[in-house]
């Protein structure tokens, strides 16, 4: 891109960077997180890689937010993994995933980095597509709206950005493909089926 003169950012303009649990985390089976439909996926999908270690952000977001400082960030955008918040149907929640995401937030905090919070970033639990039928079934809105409270309750006192769904469009579109829902690839197959 070419300008004129140099662009000028608001004095309070956040510089920083995002991810997606699944992404970044890793521990997939650790801290009472239970398997979301995106860790199958990463096992048989290309390009996918296998996210079970990733970039390991789970056991290193110290050292993570430690280089997100030194880079000058004055904010990251991270999402939650729904399965490590709420590992099973029963809505109970897992005492090691809220530590795990405040342990993050403060750190963020400590180094002058705001938070910013997806809820849901194609991190599907497993019970959720298969006790309740994922995003097809009002079911789930439910759940997702138990997941939310939980959130809000356990973080909204440092959190100030949510963002509650990260690309509907792709869920919507490639659905099937990231393994979150049926999405619009399949409405041949669903009009067959009388969906």
């Amino acid at each position: 891109m070419y300008y004129k003169e140099d662009p000028k950012f608001p004095e309070n303009f956040m510089w920083g960077a995002s991810s997606a649990a699944w992404q970044v985390e890793g521990g997939v089976a650790e801290g009472g997180r239970t398997p979301a439909m995106i860790d199958i996926n990463s096992t048989k999908k290309k390009p996918y890689a296998d996210n079970s270690i990733a970039a390991d952000h789970f056991h290193r977001y110290k050292e993570d937010v430690a280089l997100m400082a030194e880079c000058g960030f004055s904010s990251y955008r991270f999402s939650l993994s729904w399965s490590r918040i709420i590992p099973h149907s029963d809505g109970k929640v897992n005492p090691e995933g809220i530590k795990f995401y405040n342990d993050l937030i403060d750190e963020l905090i400590k180094n002058n980095i705001t938070p910013i919070v997806t809820i849901y970033h194609y991190d599907l639990p497993v019970w959720v597509y298969e006790e309740l039928g994922g995003w097809r079934s009002r079911k789930t809105i439910d759940a997702f709206e138990h997941l939310c409270k939980v959130c809000f309750e356990n973080f909204g006192d440092r959190v100030k950005y949510w963002l509650s769904l990260n690309e509907q469009n792709m869920q919507i579109c490639y659905g099937h493909w990231l393994g979150t829902s049926v999405g619009c690839t399949d409405w041949e197959r669903e009009r067959e089926m009388g969906y």
